[in-house]
């Protein structure tokens, strides 16, 4: 990762922090280099206050910490967006992003959840001769659940957030 601190007067870059799981836009921060190595070194993301003038890690005082997943830089060298997992709400304000939007993942990806919990309970992935056919198999099978679903009035929202109650447990 090679950032370009020297475009900016203060020698700071902002960082984009996102949710992994739900592509939510947590916050905006500032970082310079020594808050970009920190931040790789300890997992942990930490900026650079400009109110303060100094390095803080987010969540030194809440306890709500931002663990790094990934980090990309932009094409021009002079952004970072980090991908992360939140242990609390973001904002200093108590909300779960700096924008006031809740930070729940969609129901849909819990069928992700599902698929991955199915696969290590069976040790093995799903494998098949022509993944075509099996992807066809089974959307003509999602395809009926979905008429069903929507004749009784549900939504396969319902569906998944059930498939995860049945696996969250194990």
């Amino acid at each position: 990762m090679t950032i370009d601190f020297s475009k900016s007067a203060d020698g700071l870059v902002p960082a984009i922090i996102q949710d992994n799981v739900t592509g939510k836009v947590l916050m905006l921060g500032y970082m310079n280099a020594e808050a970009l190595e920190k931040t790789q070194r300890e997992g942990v993301v930490t900026f650079f206050s400009r109110s303060r003038q100094c390095l803080w890690t987010k969540g030194e005082t809440s306890g709500n910490f931002l663990h790094v997943v990934s980090m990309a830089e932009d094409c021009d060298h002079d952004t970072l967006l980090i991908k992360a997992h939140p242990d609390g709400p973001t904002c200093h304000t108590g909300t779960d992003t700096c924008w006031g939007e809740v930070n729940k993942a969609d129901e849909i990806l819990d069928l992700k959840f599902v698929q991955d919990a199915i696969i290590q309970k069976q040790k093995k992935s799903i494998a098949a001769t022509n993944n075509s056919d099996v992807i066809g198999l089974c959307t003509n099978h999602l395809e009926e659940i979905i008429k069903t679903l929507a004749q009784s009035g549900c939504r396969l929202e319902d569906v998944a957030r059930e498939l995860k109650s049945r696996y969250s447990n194990d």
